[in-house]
């Protein structure tokens, strides 16, 4: 597999990870000159919206999904996501990032999802 088939994987397991927990995608793949979000979704019992950063992995050489984030991507994050949501007419009472990480393996793939990271 390619890197980008890798990451589309990883992304859609990620998408029906959401949906199994009732969440609705909003987008996928949201891009503008600063950068782009892997999936927007909305958490309706507690009217949130959530901006997650999906990260692929085939092995653990590279850290875990903790590692995957950085302060500098974080602030990345942060930014596009007040983007996003200044183009929105919807107003959204709650706001999170989260990320999930999803490592495929030669068995069946391991998904971790950390809600809230900053």
């Amino acid at each position: 597999m390619t890197r980008a088939e890798i990451g589309a994987l990883g992304e859609q397991l990620a998408v029906d990870h959401l949906t199994s927990l009732g969440m609705t995608v909003l987008a996928r793949n949201w891009r503008c000159r600063w950068g782009e979000l892997d999936v927007i979704a909305a958490e309706k019992c507690h009217d949130a919206v959530v901006f997650v950063e999906v990260k692929t992995r085939t092995t653990t050489e590279f850290g875990g999904v903790e590692e995957a984030v950085t302060p500098e991507k974080l602030r990345r994050l942060r930014r596009l996501a007040s983007l996003w949501l200044a183009d929105q007419n919807t107003r959204w009472p709650g706001v999170r990032i989260d990320v999930i990480g999803v490592r495929l393996g030669a068995r069946q793939p391991e998904l971790v999802h950390l809600k809230g990271i900053g």
